[in-house]
């Protein structure tokens, strides 16, 4: 390091001594000790300054956009090259020449004058717009946060109270339900995952065992509550809450799905590792690039297993009609997926799905049909 600093310093003194002499040269009027001057002067200057021109180009936007740089220049000198051999630089020149220039200059100056001032009118309109808008949508953010945590606050209070959501009181469940609702449809996608994954690590969302007395939750004596899915009651129920919504791009792990209808949604490039989408209604949903990582798509075995139904209810030992529908689903692109989730999805997605599968679905009957 030292060493480098040593040997600026040289070159900075050497190019001192170059100036002088260049200037001496000047007063002299000696063109050879101008020139041997001026060379020096360039030859030990250059080392220092051109990296530093260089950093200062790569970090400017013509140097970021260098393609657009380059075009420009190389057009430039194309028109330049068409101007010289069409002689329309001399025509151009012979107008300059031939103009009045007491009369016009003054004229051709004060219009020049207006369209400055108007393309400046139009770029200070044009700035003030982007920071209205930037802060229009940092205060939307901040809102937005603060209705969340209010919501946090409400669920939170309905829970732990001594006679709260998690008891048998239906009108307050359904209150919570309506709070969710209205949320989810007043915030974006970043929003609606964090309420989703609040939900679902309270367990809210998931069917809990109660006593048939007082509607309590059952203790599994680890920590938790019993999960109960054939009779076990959701504090708050999706239901049809997530049709159509956009999630796409989000953190989803270990969300809890099941028993939603979630038709037509978007899950594009969305973390879903770990959720659980048993019984949920994801007809024409959209997973493209999405990470399906242990996501749970059925329960009981893999020969028994079919899609939710109408009809009959569902044989959590078996599997059957425990599933999601996913007739119509997209999952191009999807990462994650494990064998059994890919025979799953391509026995019952369909003909328009299983095109869509990562790993194609040759092995695999299509027991839809269609």
């Amino acid at each position: 390091m030292r060493t480098v600093i040593r040997l600026k310093a040289l070159s900075l003194l050497l190019a001192l001594l170059a100036m002088v002499v260049t200037a001496v040269g000047v007063n002299l009027q000696q063109e050879s000790l101008i020139m041997g001057g001026t060379l020096g002067v360039g030859i030990l200057s250059a080392p220092i300054l051109l990296p530093f021109l260089y950093r200062v180009y790569i970090t400017s936007p013509l140097g970021i956009h260098w393609d657009v740089t380059l075009a420009s220049i190389i057009t430039f000198i194309t028109l330049f090259l068409l101007g010289s051999y069409t002689k329309l630089d001399n025509k151009f020149w012979e107008w300059v020449g031939n103009l009045d220039w007491e009369k016009g200059v003054p004229g051709a100056i004060g219009a020049a004058g207006q369209v400055i001032i108007a393309i400046l009118a139009v770029w200070v309109a044009g700035r003030q717009n982007e920071i209205t808008e930037k802060l229009t949508s940092q205060q939307n953010t901040i809102t937005q946060q603060q209705t969340i945590d209010a919501y946090f606050q409400g669920i939170s209070d309905l829970v732990i109270d001594e006679e709260g959501q998690m008891e048998d009181w239906p009108l307050e469940r359904v209150i919570a339900e309506a709070r969710t609702a209205a949320l989810l449809g007043s915030i974006d996608a970043g929003g609606k995952a964090k309420v989703i994954r609040f939900l679902s690590s309270a367990n809210l969302l998931t069917p809990l065992k109660r006593d048939g007395l007082l509607g309590r939750p059952i203790l599994d004596g680890a920590g938790g509550y019993v999960v109960d899915l054939e009779q076990g009651v959701r504090v708050i129920n999706l239901g049809n809450m997530l049709a159509g919504e956009d999630l796409s791009g989000t953190d989803l792990r270990r969300a809890v799905f099941s028993g939603a209808n979630m038709v037509k949604a978007n899950l594009d490039f969305t973390n879903l590792a770990g959720a659980d989408f048993t019984g949920t209604i994801l007809a024409r949903c959209s997973f493209r690039g999405a990470d399906l990582t242990n996501v749970k798509f059925f329960h009981g075995c893999l020969e028994q297993a079919s899609p939710r139904s109408r009809n009959f209810n569902p044989n959590f030992q078996t599997g059957a009609y425990t599933g999601a529908v996913v007739e119509g689903a997209d999952f191009t692109g999807a990462v994650g997926l494990s064998e059994e989730n890919r025979k799953y999805l391509c026995a019952w997605g369909g003909s328009e799905t299983r095109r869509t599968i990562p790993g194609g679905c040759r092995d695999v009957p299509n027991r839809l049909g269609v």
